[in-house]
């Protein structure tokens, strides 16, 4: 009984040495050719120039051109901010990775990761529900939008997106990060995931997490139920509009958001919903993509195709913009 208790103790002591002196960790693809790892980079590197480019274009367009001063694109920009900095959290550093043939992260690095993907993802979330309501009042009650949609509720539903997002990364953060680490500090992923780092823990530990997890997903539902009612209604009124250039204008403005909520939502479920492999495979690496890449590239384009308003205020930026390439 007491080699039993003494046997114990050392593994105790043995885990905690490692949860103290694990001071980073090492992110693995799916594959360890350099030529593959190339390619990858290569691929991630377009995908963050079209998002770059394309959600400042659009940050730019609503920004000078006075047309576009409304809540729907007052809403769009932060919705292009945070698809900017949604993206930028980890394709970057994944390229610099990938390029030097290192997949090493600091602890620090690793924490502001998970911070800052946590945080821009769920102010998305908010920002998508806040879109949603704005086009609801829009459609069905069109004669008081300007007095509901006032400045102040504009400002409002920015700050509630940013609070959000931020009570949303502190939570998780510090719950991931308050466990302890134990064993091999490898992450099956090319940025810092938190279902990867829960799989590090040494005990259950990762019980906080989980519920902080769940509470989130929770409110993640509660908004992606709100933007589905705000839509069942907005339909409902189109479809009774007499005109059919009416309806042709509202579906204009409406379809794009809901291409991206779909696309938002659909992505971030397929990541919920799959377990967490220790092995991953080509699968596992694509279903990542489709929620931390996709989305921000996409988005910018689905808004841009689908509006004429903004493709009118993107030509006006672009004969701005070429006399002074000859200058």
């Amino acid at each position: 009984m007491h080699t039993i208790d003494q046997s114990s103790s050392v593994k105790e002591r043995k885990n905690m040495t490692n949860s103290t002196t694990i001071s980073g960790f090492l992110l693995v693809t799916f594959s360890g050719n350099p030529e593959i790892e190339i390619l990858q980079a290569s691929l991630f590197l377009v995908f963050y120039l079209v998002a770059l480019t394309g959600n400042m274009l659009i940050i730019t367009a609503i920004s000078i051109d006075h047309s576009l001063h409304s809540p729907m694109y007052f809403f769009l920009k932060h919705l292009s901010f945070w698809d900017l900095c949604y993206i930028t959290t980890t394709v970057p550093r994944s390229i610099c990775n990938s390029f030097m043939h290192s997949g090493t992260i600091s602890l620090w690095e690793c924490i502001l990761q998970c911070f800052a993907l946590t945080f821009s993802g769920y102010a998305e979330i908010a920002m998508l529900t806040v879109m949603s309501y704005d086009r609801y009042v829009a459609i069905c009650f069109p004669l008081r939008y300007e007095i509901i949609m006032d400045t102040t509720t504009c400002v409002h539903g920015v700050l509630a997106a940013w609070i959000i997002g931020l009570i949303s990364g502190v939570m998780h953060t510090t719950a991931t990060f308050s466990i302890h680490f134990c064993g091999p500090n490898v992450i099956h992923q090319f940025f810092c995931d938190i279902p990867q780092l829960l799989k590090l823990s040494c005990s259950n530990d990762y019980i906080p997490e989980l519920g902080v997890s769940a509470f989130m997903c929770f409110a993640a539902f509660v908004c992606f139920i709100s933007i589905g009612l705000s839509y069942t209604h907005i339909f409902s009124t189109v479809l009774r509009m007499p005109s059919a250039e009416g309806r042709a204008k509202a579906f204009s403005t409406c379809l794009p958001h809901l291409c991206v909520v779909i696309l938002f939502f659909s992505t971030g479920l397929f990541e919920f919903l799959r377990p967490p492999s220790d092995s991953p495979t080509v699968l596992d690496f694509l279903l990542t993509v489709l929620y931390t890449v996709v989305p921000p590239t996409f988005n910018p384009m689905i808004y841009s195709l689908r509006n004429k308003a903004m493709k009118t205020a993107l030509r006006k930026v672009f004969k701005e913009r070429q006399p002074n390439l000859f200058c």
